[in-house]
């Protein structure tokens, strides 16, 4: 869900302002109307109001940097979820990928290159016209922040735009994306790094003091956001290797499928209350179905004692299945569309090879990872029907199959 201010949309992309936004506005407002040489210019009630003007005219020059990137991927039918102006900026909050590597580079560079275009239009504005001294300042100032946000942008590291240039040349070399978002991750990694070693120089150097603090925060941002690109990208990697038998298990009972529904009912229901498998009825060595509680349910207990199982079980075709060699991302986008709470799986003969849900794929992704959790924790996903937060793989599996 998005978060922040909707303020507006532009080009079908609405526009978001976080709640940080207004504090770095005012900031930057404080300092620039505290400004001495534009107090002398036009009065300390005119150097706040000029100081605001600033701060929005350089918000609009970081929104015209995600307009130019969020134009592009449209252009490359992509869609555009959002831009929303925060803290350090802005982002662009684009659907997918670029299906290739070229159209990846397209979509980086157009935001830096909208940004050296505004250094370019604002300097030679600035030349030409004949402004009032702190009009002239200003639109100097703008144009200077602007090759700046170029330049800064086109650091090779991720989630910077030179990181998202270098991941699409890397993928073009090597011919993998994957390796492209490793490499540029861990560059953006060291530049985050570099942005918090340099705050602590500046802290440690005599008069540098909190002056240290914003390059200190910027590292951080950076550092944190390439962490999250790395394990995304193994995550996504890992899950991409997986198939739905994987994940498959075999937590079902398969019965007599000329058992009565009498003798389901008191053998099976009440031997399995607590900790009930899934059931599927077979005879003369073939599957015959699904036995469901609904399906026992519209059959009145009057006939339990005539009717067998076969007569209530649905076909395997006919329920919510998966092959056992299908992706897992295709059964995790299932059991998300349809809001499904299990799967059937599947062999290629159509006959069962297990069952699958949420706690499953979770289960077989982290043994993938190598990383530990418990059968509790499985056992609350199971019984929740959810994954857990920050482990959102139905998006995640649409995210891989979308690239």
């Amino acid at each position: 869900m998005q978060t922040g201010w909707r303020v507006g949309t532009l080009f079908d992309i609405p526009l978001f302002i976080d709640n940080s936004w207004f504090l770095i506005v005012i900031l930057i407002t404080v300092l620039s109307g505290s400004d001495p040489s534009r107090i002398e210019l036009v009065g300390p009630s005119g150097a706040w109001v000029v100081g605001f003007l600033y701060a929005l005219l350089l918000f609009g020059s970081v929104l015209l940097h995600e307009l130019g990137h969020s134009l592009v991927a449209q252009s490359q039918g992509i869609k555009v979820n959002s831009i929303k102006l925060f803290l350090f900026g802005g982002v662009a909050s684009i659907e997918k990928e670029s299906k290739t590597p070229g159209g990846a580079f397209r979509v980086a560079i157009a935001g830096p290159a909208v940004s050296i275009a505004l250094f370019v239009i604002f300097t030679i504005f600035s030349q030409v016209s004949n402004l009032p001294a702190i009009a002239d300042l200003i639109v100097n100032e703008v144009a200077q922040v602007n090759l700046v946000l170029a330049l800064f942008n086109l650091i090779p590291g991720l989630p910077l735009d030179g990181g998202q240039i270098f991941k699409a040349a890397v993928w073009k070399a090597t011919n993998s994306k994957t390796t492209g978002i490793r490499w540029a991750a861990r560059s953006g990694q060291v530049v985050g790094w570099g942005g918090i070693g340099f705050g602590v120089l500046i802290f440690l150097t005599p008069g540098g003091g909190l002056l240290g603090l914003w390059p200190a925060l910027i590292g951080l941002f950076i550092l944190r956001n390439a962490g999250a690109y790395n394990r995304m990208n193994t995550l996504q990697e890992e899950l991409s290797k997986l198939k739905t038998g994987d994940a498959a298990i075999r937590d079902f009972r398969v019965l007599d499928a000329n058992m009565t529904l009498r003798q389901f009912a008191d053998e099976c229901l009440l031997e399995d209350k607590k900790n009930a498998p899934v059931y599927f009825a077979a005879s003369d060595g073939r599957y015959r179905g699904l036995v469901s509680l609904d399906g026992l349910r519209q059959v009145e207990r009057s006939e339990w004692e005539h009717r067998n199982l076969h007569s209530i079980a649905r076909p395997l075709l006919d329920v919510p299945h998966v092959s056992e060699n299908t992706p897992l991302t295709k059964a995790i986008q299932l059991l998300e569309e349809e809001k499904l709470s299990r799967l059937t799986v599947l062999t290629p003969a159509d006959a069962v090879a297990g069952t699958l849900d949420r706690g499953d794929i979770v289960r077989a992704l982290a043994k993938q990872l190598k990383f530990p959790i418990t059968e509790a924790i499985i056992q609350k996903i199971k019984e929740e029907g959810a994954y857990p937060a920050g482990l959102q793989l139905g998006a995640i599996a649409q995210s891989i199959d979308k690239a």
